[in-house]
Order: structure tokens, then C-alpha cells, then sequence
């Protein structure tokens, strides 16, 4: 069976890149009826936190992603930790060392750094007698347990993406697999855990290739299956440089926050550096599932292009149902003030309407509160530009004119303003931008939104003479 693993680092939030590492193990596990396995690397007791470890699980929850197994029993299951598994490095480690593959070095960083700093380590403490060993430990010298690199070996990787790349041993140093404090490097715990995993593939980024032969060496010490190696592109922004605050917002919190839909995020961020059906570029969950193979994943490095997301979440917006819509945007809206709890099946359903009446507009849930503020309360910020180009003296003299039509209207309902509209400009001879911008802005404070008949009918009679009166009988108020 197809094991895969995602295992990031809590130091900080998930990252696009990373983001798209889960994506892709997720997908490759769903489309081989595999499991998907979440594993915390925590061992760095100084930068790892839980809040972090808490974020990234709440943002892979939210793009979608879930995982299969893990060590609550009962379920939900939680991930991984290898901060719970110290133990097991340790055994396994010692095992290593009694078997001649490891050996205690006593150099200290500054040490190897002062002797031996752009070649790595000189191997000085690979050969101590055992004499020497004791005397070293009995002066209570702190060591690391260093890996012993086999000699003038070939290490083979048959990368499932990159195809065959090959590594000389002579060019790798001894590498520690366990530190000072006996806790382990990344190296070796990732080894260890791939190997009681079980794990069957290992799907990461371009930048861990480097390490993929320290790794297969372990593997072979350790007595583990070797998993099969695919190698993914880097993730870049538009520079072409690897995607870093600069380019702008990198993390999956940042665009949950700003109102991205997440199977907008899923559907966007699967595509990148994955070659799939030509011409097409909306796909649901499962199309995504059966689509995916390791096979069509592009050696060549994906650009992250948020412009491309934002259009995408928009169709998402578009596309939605209405009740979906008003559930995801109600946070935004309780946020702006402008709902409050419990909300009326009545004002559900105006505000449902509302949402779904803007949505060709909208392209995150964050500004659907700036499109419709204007229905939900009296105080309508006025754009200056607005004021400016259409609630002039001749303008708000054409919109007093156009009062009593209004107020003759029995209902304000779609046929009839058209009609009581139609008689305005019948008797008037105004034109039609004369009259239907300065409106537009008069009741909403803006130059866009939804047509002028729909914004007139969903207002209300109350609310459009009471605004009206109010633009052309006093100053309007900023």
C-alpha cells in the first residue's frame, strides 16, 4: 500500500511551498487509495512552537487536507511528534554506535569550524581508541554521535521526477545524527520515522535532493526499506527567485484571512509545476484526485503568481451557492460591525441576497463588507471622487426632480420604477448617465455596484426617499 508523509517544522506558519508539498502527498495517497500520514518535526526545542504546530494543522484543515492516522487513539487523530518519540531515536542510535556505523565525536562546533571550515568535518574523532574514548568521557567532554560515511561509494537516487541522479561518498562529510542533548538531527529522525512509518514514497521539495543521499545511506544502517524519491520544483515568485516575504504574502493563513475561498487555494496551488488537461483550468476536488500522478509534475520551477489567484477565487465567489456564501462571509461581516448575533431568518435571507446580488463583483470575502455596507446601515461613506463627479448643484437639482416620480411609486418593484423611470425621462429629456450615476452615488456612496433597478428595488422605498432627501436638502455627509 502507498504510505506518504507530510512532516513540517513548527517555527512558523504554513507556507505556500509547504502547502503545496501537502498537496501534493495528499493527492498522490487519495488517487492510490493510500494513506496520508502528518508527522511534527519538533526536535528544534528553540525555534519549534505549538502555536505554530496548532496554525498548520488549522490551515491544512481549511485547504482541505485531511490525514489518516496518528497517535490518539479514538480519533480525531492528531499528528505525529517527534519531540514524543525521543526514546526511539535514542535505541536506535545506540544500535548504530554498538555496530561500528556511528561514533562519539568530542569536537566542539568551534572546533570543526576553526580546523575545517569550508571542507566540513576532517573526521578527527573517527578512529579514537577506546581508551581514548573513556578518558574523553571521564573528563566530561560533551559529544554528538556522528554517522560513518562508507568510503568511495556511489549513492544512486532514482528520482521518480528527476530520474537517475548519483552522489559520491568522498564528497560527504560525517554527518551528526545526534546532538549534544541526545536528541536527534533531522536527518536521522526523519530516516527513523520513514522507516516505522513505513512510508512508501517520499514527495518533498528540489532543495532536499541534496540531502536524499545522507538519507539512503541511513536507510541502509538502519536495516529500513528505501522509499521511492520524487523530487518537486521549487515554488517561485514572479522574479523567478524562490518566493520569499518579498514577493509579498507567502503564507496559507495570510489568504485565508484576506477572504480566499480554500478550494479556490486547492484548485490554484495543485497546478502549479503539475502539467494537467489542456485549456481547462477549474477542477473540483476529486477531477484534481483522478488527475494527479507523479509522472506529470514538471521538473521546471512553478511561479506563484497571486494575480492567478485572486482571478480563480473570484470565479470560486461567483460560482458559490448562496448559503455557502453568506456562511463563509459572516465572520468579515461580524467583523466590519456590521451583523450581530442572533440574526432573524428574515435578515439571513437580506443578507444572503445581498451577497449573492454582489458576487459578480467580488473577487475575496473580505470586501463583500465594503459592497453591501451601504444596505445594512444609514451611514454610507461617500468615495470623494464621487462626490466630486456626481453630486454636484446641477446633479442633486436632477435628483430632486426625480424625488416625486420616486415617491409616486405604489411599490418598488423592477417594472414598475422602469416605467416611472421611463415617464422621468419622457417629460425631463435627461439623459441617461445624467440621471442614473448621480443616483447610483446619492445612494450608495459609489460609482459601482449592482444595476440601478435591482439597487432601487432591494433599498426600499423608505430608505431611497430618506437618502435622496437627504442629499438634495443638506450637505452631504463624508
Amino acid at each position: 500500500m502507498v504510505r506518504v508523509r507530510f512532516a513540517p517544522s513548527p517555527t512558523g506558519y504554513l507556507h505556500i511551498g509547504n502547502a503545496r508539498t501537502a498537496l501534493f502527498n495528499y493527492l498522490f495517497a487519495r488517487k492510490n487509495k493510500g494513506k496520508f500520514v502528518l508527522r511534527i518535526e519538533d526536535t528544534d526545542k528553540e525555534r519549534s512552537k505549538r502555536e505554530y504546530e496548532e496554525g498548520i494543522i488549522e490551515d491544512l484543515k481549511w485547504v482541505g487536507i485531511d490525514w489518516d492516522e496518528g497517535p490518539d487513539i479514538g480519533g480525531p487523530f492528531g499528528p505525529y511528534r517527534q519531540s514524543e518519540r525521543l526514546s526511539i531515536y535514542r535505541d536506535i542510535a545506540e544500535k548504530l554506535l554498538k555496530e561500528g556505523k556511528a561514533y562519539k565525536c568530542f569536537c566542539t562546533k568551534e572546533e570543526v569550524e576553526g580546523r575545517t571550515k569550508e571542507t566540513g568535518y576532517d573526521g578527527k574523532c573517527r578512529n579514537l581508541t577506546k581508551e581514548e574514548i573513556e578518558k574523553l568521557e571521564k573528563e566530561r567532554k560533551e559529544y554528538v554521535l556522528r554517522f560513518k560515511v562508507p568510503e568511495k561509494k556511489k549513492v544512486k537516487v532514482n528520482d521518480l521526477i528527476r530520474g537517475e541522479v548519483e552522489f559520491e561518498t568522498d564528497f560527504i562529510t560525517d554527518f551528526i545524527i545526534m546532538k549534544p542533548d541526545n536528541t536527534p538531527t533531522f536527518h536521522f529522525a526523519v530516516v527513523v520515522d520513514d522507516v516505522l512509518m513505513e512510508i512508501t514514497h517520499v514527495i518533498r521539495g528540489e532543495d532536499h535532493l541534496s540531502n536524499t543521499p545522507k538519507h539512503i545511506m541511513l536507510f541502509e544502517a538502519v536495516g529500513g526499506k528505501i522509499p521511492q524519491f520524487a523530487h518537486m520544483s521549487m515554488t517561485l515568485g514572479s522574479d523567478r527567485t524562490r518566493l520569499s516575504k518579498r514577493h509579498g504574502a507567502t503564507s496559507v493563513r495570510f489568504y485565508k484571512q484576506e477572504g480566499y475561498l480554500p478550494e479556490a487555494f486547492f484548485n490554484y496551488i495543485t497546478l502549479l509545476g503539475f502539467g494537467i488537461t489542456e485549456g481547462k483550468e477549474i477542477f473540483t476536488k476529486e477531477e484534481l484526485i483522478s488527475e494527479f500522478s507523479i509522472e506529470r509534475c514538471n521538473k521546471s520551477n512553478a511561479v506563484f503568481d497571486p494575480e492567478k489567484l485572486l482571478w480563480m477565487n473570484g470565479y470560486y465567489i461567483r460560482n458559490s451557492t448562496p448559503e455557502r456564501l453568506f456562511q463563509l462571509s459572516l465572520p468579515f461581516l461580524k467583523k466590519a460591525c456590521l451583523v450581530k448575533e442572533p440574526l432573524s431568518e428574515e435578515k439571513k435571507e437580506e443578507i444572503k441576497k445581498l451577497i449573492y446580488l454582489h458576487r459578480e463583483k467580488v473577487k475575496t470575502l473580505k470586501e463583500i463588507p465594503l459592497w453591501i455596507d451601504y444596505f445594512l446601515t444609514d451611514e454610507i461613506n461617500y468615495e470623494e471622487q464621487c462626490i466630486k463627479e456626481y453630486l454636484g448643484e446641477n446633479s442633486k437639482k436632477i435628483l430632486s426632480e426625480l424625488l416625486p416620480y420616486l415617491e409616486e411609486c405604489s411599490d418598488f418593484n423592477k417594472d414598475l420604477l422602469e416605467s416611472q423611470l421611463k415617464k422621468f425621462f419622457d417629460e425631463k429629456k435627461y439623459k441617461t448617465k445624467d440621471v442614473f450615476h448621480p443616483l447610483r452615488v446619492a445612494l450608495s456612496g459609489r460609482m459601482r455596484g449592482p444595476g440601478i433597478f435591482e439597487l432601487l428595488e432591494f433599498l426600499g422605498k423608505e430608505k431611497v426617499i430618506k437618502r435622496l432627501k437627504r442629499i438634495t436638502n443638506k450637505e452631504t455627509r463624508k
